[in-house]
């Protein structure tokens, strides 16, 4: 890499997070950093945006002295002002994370984390995730995060594609090129009682189960490797595109079938005028 890169560093974990010094630290390398993240914790946030309000930035620094940027708004609101102006320089690349907590098959759905690299994928910015299994080592996750900052920026990503990165807990055997894996949480739903007696719930409780497929994130973390997921952003199903492919004429007719037999608005017969009486 010849010419001097920009790199923006976002999360959902908020300006707090422990593993914002490592994560600038190690990128820091690889090109002048810009951390720009939310003042507070988003984690489950998803894509969310901000539009009814406007955003408050204020300059601050991490623990090991880097400059940074905090905002009261999402981690997508973060990168789309990276993007967009706020920073004198349009990010060559956007690091998310590090995240505590894996962000694997179908949780990445609900995650702020990948959200903002989608939403730097979406700007046009070649994007990364990072997330470490809990009670992992933030040191090695940061290794990890600059190893592959350093391939997109000299090779880049195919259009529309971000890479979603997570690491296990313990030291990584290496790094395996995986597709999403499926987990599903038992006993989503539960209710306690305030001191009141009045019933709140909890969502998300119960041990998650996973399916331990060869070739998914989920398998590769358990057996103690990095997992190097490509998301696309186009979510079509193309296979049921050809499945579905009978379904249009059908539903068509039937929509234009039960138009025709509904009155038009306006074309009713006009109610008979009762004769006034002399």
């Amino acid at each position: 890499m010849s010419a001097r890169r920009h790199i923006l560093i976002t999360n959902d974990d908020g300006i707090d997070s422990d593993a914002l010094p490592p994560l600038s630290k190690a990128l820091s390398t690889l090109g002048d950093v810009d951390v720009v993240v939310p003042e507070r914790n988003w984690s489950g946030a998803s894509h969310s945006i901000t539009l009814f309000r406007p955003l408050r930035v204020r300059a601050t620094k991490l623990r090991n002295g880097h400059a940074a940027f905090m905002t009261d708004g999402s981690p997508t609101d973060c990168v789309r002002l990276a993007v967009l102006g706020f920073l004198r320089h349009r990010p060559d690349l956007v690091v998310s994370g590090i995240n505590r907590g894996a962000n694997m098959g179908d949780d990445i759905t609900y995650s702020g984390t990948v959200a903002a690299a989608m939403e730097g994928t979406l700007l046009g910015v070649p994007s990364i995730a990072v997330s470490l299994v809990d009670g992992g080592d933030l040191d090695v996750a940061a290794r990890v995060a600059r190893l592959i900052a350093m391939r997109v920026l000299v090779g880049g990503l195919p259009a529309k594609t971000l890479l979603n990165v997570n690491v296990p807990a313990q030291p990584p055997r290496g790094i395996r090129l995986t597709r999403l894996g499926h987990r599903v949480y038992l006993g989503k739903v539960v209710e306690q009682a305030d001191p009141r007696g009045r019933s709140h719930y909890w969502i998300g409780g119960g041990e998650p189960k996973w399916e331990a497929l060869d070739g998914t994130d989920m398998s590769a973390v358990h057996e103690g490797y990095v997992s190097l997921t490509p998301l696309h952003l186009d979510l079509t199903n193309h296979r049921a595109l050809m499945e579905l492919n009978d379904w249009p004429a059908g539903l068509s007719a039937q929509f234009l079938g039960e138009a025709r037999r509904r009155p038009r608005r306006g074309s009713a017969a006009a109610p008979a005028r009762k004769p006034r009486r002399g």
